[in-house]
């Protein structure tokens, strides 16, 4: 009785680590065995044993599987032989080989190619084994195929089996032994089928990485994915790469590339399939680059720079009701400032500067009260004024520093109420008629404009719409601290609004170059690396872990050619259009339907 408890005892600690526990929890509902196939759970798998191989294999032979379009499980098996049993069997097989061509020799017959490859190979390798060049493995490959319906897994086992022998790899079923074989394929060690081969150094190691050159398909018992969009076909294995941003730790994305390499285009084909997916998407664009796209589908387009067109810094979004809005309208308008003078000004003029904001909201009887922030918010003139006001030397030089956009040349953009709200699906931001003086400053404001619509939370909630908010030509920005700041700013905040910042520039030493250009890296889950100037291709490989082959992929590349980039998936494309994005995408929205 004492030993009957024990055990009993024993069976009820048992856990999950145990083999049986571990299957009861990881493993499938029910397996049914078949001789050439088994259903596991709700699909069915049939493994295929390699039986044999070619004379001589390159680099990277199982690439082709690898990358084979569909879930496909490849597992090897590798056994070391030690030294002294290689040694022995290699004498014999050159004892053999020798006894063969002499026996041919004396009877004089034609010496075969065969047999003298094979004895040459084996001195070979036999000379590198007794040097430690090399050494002998005992090696099983086995293929799992994954379908879910019998139809379909026929026909998977037939493609894989053609991809294997066009790599001059013969494969035969595990007939009567499917179990063994879809146990060896699993990620347990063990070797149910015992086929092996006897391969060196050399054979196995042109077999790594074993890494596919495709995205990974979803884990068993994983749901496929629901959403996402067409990235473009990849070179290496025709597969399709479908990539889903916002599925990801974040929606952020940077894109790089050197002037020529395709990057506008792949951006505005996202855009197009991003609003398809009924996705919010606000442009800033300094080179007009979106505006026709933006007429074609319905956008709206806000000239920055145009006559009567204007943007106040300090209005208060309407739908804001924190306490903080007016402080934090305060602090935008500072960093503006630091933009507009090309420097953060010295402390005695933050000073004033921060004062006469609050006297100049004061003035326009706007208080830390959200009933009071509907009345017509002050201009930056008046911020001026209230700096002359207070006559003191800080305060003057300061309110003369800023003349140029309160009454001088560059006042159109703020010389008055905001004249533009924006809305709709698609808005696009240029900044192409503004002077060089006031790009970085306008691509400052539109963001800010972007960004108190994502940011106000009176509009947030789960039904929230997903928001994309796309800067163009980001080096701009990136060149200014102050601009550098607030987009490494909505970088990091973007992800708990349900936005997210893609940044798109040409000049990589701007983004690379800079801590604040590194925080805007590392806060996007995706990245696009496009065509690469040689003179950035080593600062390029080295922020990005980048190998040489990828290296020289970027190189090498051509338009619309590039890698995708996410942790550790990574996977080259080219971007693919149908023709009417074709014709979107390059703004040849008159051409005709014969063309």
């Amino acid at each position: 009785m004492p030993f009957l408890r024990w055990r009993q005892r024993a069976a009820a600690d048992a856990g999950p680590a145990d083999g049986a526990g571990l299957a009861a929890v990881v493993g499938p509902a029910a397996i049914e065995h078949t001789p050439r196939y088994l259903r596991v759970g709700d699909g069915y798998a049939a493994t295929l044993i390699v039986t044999g191989y070619p004379a001589e294999v390159g680099p990277a032979w199982l690439d082709p599987l690898l990358a084979w379009p569909g879930r496909l499980d490849v597992a090897v098996h590798i056994e070391p032989v030690a030294p002294q049993v290689a040694a022995a069997r290699l004498r014999r097989q050159r004892a053999r080989l020798e006894s063969n061509r002499r026996t041919d020799a004396d009877k004089g017959r034609l010496a075969d190619p065969v047999t003298e490859a094979a004895a040459d190979d084996a001195a070979d390798l036999a000379d590198r084994i007794a040097r430690g060049h090399s050494k002998l493995f005992r090696v099983g490959l086995y293929l799992c195929v994954h379908a879910p319906s019998l139809d379909e897994l026929d026909e998977s086992v037939a493609h894989v089996r053609a991809t294997a022998a066009s790599v001059l790899l013969d494969t035969q079923p595990a007939t009567w032994r499917q179990l063994q074989g879809w146990t060896s394929t699993l990620p347990l060690g063990v070797d149910g089928l015992g086929m092996r081969r006897v391969m060196d150094t050399d054979a196995i190691a042109s077999a790594f990485p074993l890494a596919s050159s495709d995205l990974p398909a979803p884990l068993p018992g994983e749901p496929g994915a629901t959403g996402g969009m067409l990235y473009g076909l990849n070179p290496d294995s025709n597969g399709v790469v479908w990539w889903d941003r916002w599925a990801q730790h974040n929606a952020n994305s940077v894109v790089l590339a050197r002037s020529g390499a395709g990057k506008s285009y792949f951006v505005k084909l996202e855009v197009l399939r991003s609003l398809a997916d009924s996705v919010q998407v606000a442009v800033v664009d300094p080179d007009n680059e979106y505006v026709r796209l933006a007429d074609a589908v319905g956008g709206v387009t806000i000239a920055l720079g145009a006559g009567g067109v204007r943007l106040n810094p300090l209005d208060i979004p309407p739908g804001d009701r924190r306490p903080q809005a007016r402080t934090y309208r305060a602090l935008f308008l500072h960093t503006l400032i630091a933009v507009l003078l090309g420097e953060q000004p010295p402390p005695s003029e933050r000073a004033a500067l921060d004062k006469a904001i609050n006297d100049a909201y004061d003035r326009a009887g706007i208080s830390n009260d959200p009933a009071t922030w509907r009345r017509q918010a002050p201009l930056l003139r008046d911020v001026t004024a209230a700096l002359t006001a207070q006559h003191t030397d800080a305060a003057g030089t300061l309110a003369a520093r800023l003349t140029p956009w309160t009454s001088g040349s560059f006042r159109d953009l703020f010389d008055g109420p905001t004249t533009t709200v924006p809305s709709g699906q698609l808005v696009c931001w240029s900044t192409r008629h503004l002077a060089d003086e006031l790009r970085a400053p306008g691509m400052l404001l539109a963001l800010d404009a972007i960004w108190r619509d994502v940011d106000t939370p009176a509009i947030r909630s789960a039904h929230t719409p997903r928001r994309l908010v796309v800067v163009d030509e980001a080096w701009t920005l990136l060149r200014d601290g102050e601009g550098a700041k607030f987009l490494s700013r909505l970088a990091k905040a973007a992800r708990k609004r349900r936005a997210g910042l893609s940044v798109i520039t040409q000049d990589v030493g701007d983004l690379l170059g800079s801590d604040l250009g590194q925080v805007v890296i590392a806060n996007a889950a995706t990245q696009i690396l496009l065509r690469q100037a040689p003179q950035a291709i080593d600062v390029v490989a080295d922020v990005f872990a980048l190998t040489g082959g990828e290296s020289r992929l970027l190189l090498a590349a051509r338009r619309g050619e590039g890698l995708l980039m996410s942790g550790t998936h990574r996977v080259g494309f080219h971007a693919v259009a149908s023709r009417q994005e074709h014709r979107l995408c390059i703004g040849d929205l008159e051409l005709p339907d014969d063309e």
